[in-house]
């Protein structure tokens, strides 16, 4: 295994040298970093993590907090960590994984032993309860979602209550005036959940401006559940001509009860979805939807990170602007 001497000795310069170029700690020049570089390359060195980490005060780790339970859709939430991952990667950190349960116990047990240099947290509450412990930190975080008070914290996330707007106003504009919202599980709206919370006050509340009967209900996952939610719509509201789903594991069974009910898509009823765009065109007919972006907002999360660890202070929150893509499932009403 090459060593950081071996690494000196091919590029012709000294071992302090190549310590400066891995850490950026004094400026070299250009010529003498390519050279550097290139036999790190050549001789594919790999310095000691210890040690890099000893002579930087970096660990070159950062960590996410993922929420990993029966009631989150799994594949989703993968694709904020695939991207995190392949972010830090280009960054050249490593993501350390925590899941949500571990609760403020777990961000202090990775910060106090100072394994991350970051921590990126995600599935958060509109009153988190993390949020005082992120702020006693020594460690930077940034927040994938948008608590009540985040002032003094970089946060990202899609922009859910302009989404809850923009799909209201998309269908007001094909002419429907009766349209429900399936909504995520009860538990999600019980922990006030931040995005949840958001998207649903865009929803009633341009609804309301625009003169458009509204109805919400929580869906749980299943046939029953959307069979239980479709009823608790139609006691409701009675002449519902479109459905918002916000609630991605509901998409298929509800595809299907509509189908099964002789309710065609997008003729009799019209569907709209926030969902990845992946899950928005495998179904068997493709929705017109909010995708969600999560490559761009997990990519922005690890920049945010990068920013505050070279001493970039957090701006206010980024919320993504939704994009509303016209696919099969909507027309007029019938």
């Amino acid at each position: 295994m090459a060593t950081i001497s071996d690494v000196a000795r091919a590029a012709g310069v000294s071992a302090s040298t190549v310590s400066y170029v891995l850490s950026g700690r004094r400026p070299i020049s250009a010529e003498t970093r390519a050279r550097v570089q290139a036999a790190i390359a050549e001789l594919r060195y790999h310095p000691h993590a210890g040690a890099r980490a000893l002579a930087s005060s970096r660990t070159s780790v950062l960590a996410l907090v993922v929420p990993l339970r029966v009631d989150v859709n799994v594949p989703v939430i993968m694709q904020f960590v695939t991207a995190v991952v392949t972010a830090a990667r280009a960054q050249n950190h490593d993501v350390l994984l925590l899941t949500k349960d571990e609760g403020t116990a777990g961000l202090e047990r990775v910060a106090g032993a100072t394994m991350v240099d970051a921590l990126i947290v995600m599935d958060v509450e509109c009153r988190d309860v993390r949020i005082p412990a992120l702020r006693r930190l020594r460690q930077p975080s940034v927040l994938i979602g948008l608590p009540d008070d985040p002032d003094g914290l970089a946060c990202v996330d899609l922009d859910f209550a302009a989404t809850g707007r923009e799909i209201v106003r998309h269908l007001a504009g094909h002419g429907h005036r009766r349209i429900a919202l399936v909504g995520p599980t009860p538990v999600v709206y019980q922990r006030g959940t931040s995005y949840a919370e958001r998207f649903l006050d865009g929803f009633t509340s341009t609804a309301a401006e625009l003169g458009v009967r509204a109805v919400a209900r929580p869906c749980e996952p299943g046939g029953d559940g959307v069979r239980a939610c479709l009823a608790g719509i139609d006691a409701e509201l009675s002449g519902v001509s479109a459905l918002v789903v916000h609630n991605e594991e509901a998409l298929l069974p509800l595809l299907d009860e509509l189908r099964v009910r002789g309710r065609r898509i997008p003729e009799d009823v019209s569907v709209v979805a926030v969902c990845p765009r992946d899950v928005a065109v495998a179904l068997p007919v493709r929705l017109t939807s909010v995708d969600i972006p999560a490559h761009e907002v997990g990519t922005l999360a690890v920049e945010l990170a990068m920013g505050l660890l070279d001493g970039r202070g957090p701006a206010a929150p980024r919320l993504l602007p939704p994009t509303l893509v016209e696919r099969d499932t909507c027309a007029p009403p019938p």
